[in-house]
């Protein structure tokens, strides 16, 4: 290597390490088309480039590494697995690239989570429970291959109470808050299946508890009432209506409020295409400073540069003469933001009781950037304050915003989905209830519900956690 391609070389690492990503992609770029036999920097721009959401070069770049005999080439064949099945949709070729790293390295473990996971996502419970299995049996004390087992087993098989037992011991040795945390709300599930109620809640509790103690930092109550405040102030009037037709139908509301259900359903119109919890408008968002106050100063060009961003982002799932369905919950915080894109934008609002709807917060293993959820009294003030900030939504645009009440829909679901579709300007369809075998992927906690058909089992299930609720909630329990 000469002198001048060495200074390449190490002026692409400086800013790679250094979190300059575009100017480390173009740096990468004059690297290796003065030098392209360099395995490891096709590697690092495949990486930069999946940072950059430049995915299909990402694709490439990654291609170009295995060609020239990277190092560690499993690890290759698993990122382009998550380029493809979290980006990209394209999950045979995701399923092809894992089982390309299990055939270098069978007892890959990240592949082998990842091919569970993969099938959980495509409705396929007997092909992840086989996987998860392979991976106890490379590493019999991993707690999240254990907590994945106990998530797709069926609560009231023979299998259960053995994994029960397994659960509780593992749950005892493991040092790692994060470990115990995916134990213990995987234990949780299927002391619920079993009706073992008390046991549950306990159970779920200590898995908070853990959770809590693994991401260190808390939810801040003033400091999220502040920024609702803060997006009421920016948005004080409806954006003004243009030509500018929208690309997406954005289902949102709280978490666990049946937004999975509706986009599943849905997806059984000739004319929708469903995009799952994409990660577009935070990620928008998160470049955008200050934000929300810089949305409404604005200008046009600006504007036109962040709708092309979520445009490009979508451009995988968009079809002529179909509309994609957005289903990010907590979009609810950012509807400002998309009606200054899309002026026209339709917004169907998931709803649902109030109290099942936290405890399914509380029962369900979620991430740091919803630190909320893992405390039932902080769940029922950023419940107070979605509230809030859905009436002030509501009162600016009452003709683009549909409630749609999950109980409503398990209880009458033809009639509160034909509303649905008039709401969107749609036909009814025959066959958009029977959706309970559709193959698309899903890509949420609620994999295996929508599965399932319509059932009001989950309506006033907060009533076998009563006593628990009130103990915890205190007077919230009655707001």
């Amino acid at each position: 290597m000469d002198a001048e391609t060495r200074a390449l070389l190490e002026r692409a690492g400086s800013l790679r390490r250094a979190g300059r990503v575009d100017e480390a992609i173009a740096a990468y770029r004059a690297l290796l088309a003065r030098q392209p036999d360099l395995p490891d920097s096709w590697y690092n721009l495949g990486w930069l480039q999946r940072q950059a959401r430049q995915y299909e070069d990402s694709l490439v770049s990654y291609g170009e590494a295995l060609k020239l005999g990277v190092r560690d080439p499993e690890e290759v064949h698993l990122n382009r697995a998550v380029i493809l099945s979290d980006y990209l949709a394209r999950h045979d070729e995701a399923q092809a690239e894992l089982e390309a790293a299990l055939k270098i390295r069978p007892d890959y473990l990240p592949a082998l989570l990842n091919l569970g996971n993969l099938h959980e996502d495509r409705g396929k419970r007997g092909a992840a429970e086989e996987a998860y299995r392979r991976a106890l049996a490379i590493a019999p004390d991993d707690a999240l291959a254990l907590s994945r087992l106990a998530g797709v087993i069926e609560p009231g098989s023979d299998s259960a109470a053995e994994v029960i037992e397994n659960m509780k011991s593992a749950i005892a040795r493991e040092h790692a808050p994060s470990g115990r945390a995916d134990l213990g709300f995987a234990l949780g599930r299927l002391l619920d299946g079993r009706e073992r109620y008390d046991q549950a809640f306990a159970a779920y509790e200590s898995a908070n508890r853990a959770s809590r103690e693994s991401f260190g930092a808390g939810y801040d109550r003033i400091a999220h009432e502040r920024f609702v405040d803060r997006l009421i102030a920016t948005f004080p009037k409806p954006a003004q209506r243009s030509d500018q037709d929208a690309p997406a139908i954005f289902i949102l509301g709280m978490f666990r409020s049946g937004s999975t259900l509706v986009e599943r359903i849905l997806s059984g119109h000739s004319r929708i295409v469903p995009a799952g919890e994409l990660d577009l408008i935070p990620g928008l968002v998160s470049t955008i400073s200050p934000y929300p106050e810089a949305v409404a100063s604005a200008e046009e060009p600006t504007v036109e540069r962040w709708r092309r961003f979520y445009l490009d982002g979508l451009a995988p799932f968009t079809r002529d003469g179909s509309f994609v369905t957005d289903k990010r919950p907590d979009n609810f915080l950012h509807i400002g933001l998309i009606k200054t894109l899309f002026p026209d934008a339709k917004i169907v609002h998931t709803r649902r009781n109030r109290l099942d709807n936290l405890l399914s917060l509380f029962f369900l293993h979620l991430g740091p950037g919803m630190p909320y959820a893992l405390d039932l009294a902080d769940a029922a003030h950023w419940h107070a304050e979605y509230e809030r900030l859905m009436e002030h939504w509501r009162a600016l645009y009452p003709d683009d915003i549909f409630d749609l009440d999950y109980d409503s829909l398990v209880e009458q679901p033809e009639q509160i989905l034909r509303k649905t579709l008039d709401f969107l300007g749609l036909d009814w369809e025959d066959g958009l209830l029977d959706f309970q075998e559709r193959e698309a992927a899903v890509k949420t906690a609620s994999v295996w519900q929508v599965r399932e058909r319509l059932h009001s089992r989950s309506s006033g299930r907060w009533e076998n956690y009563e006593p628990a609720l009130k103990r915890a909630l205190g007077k919230a329990f009655d707001a």
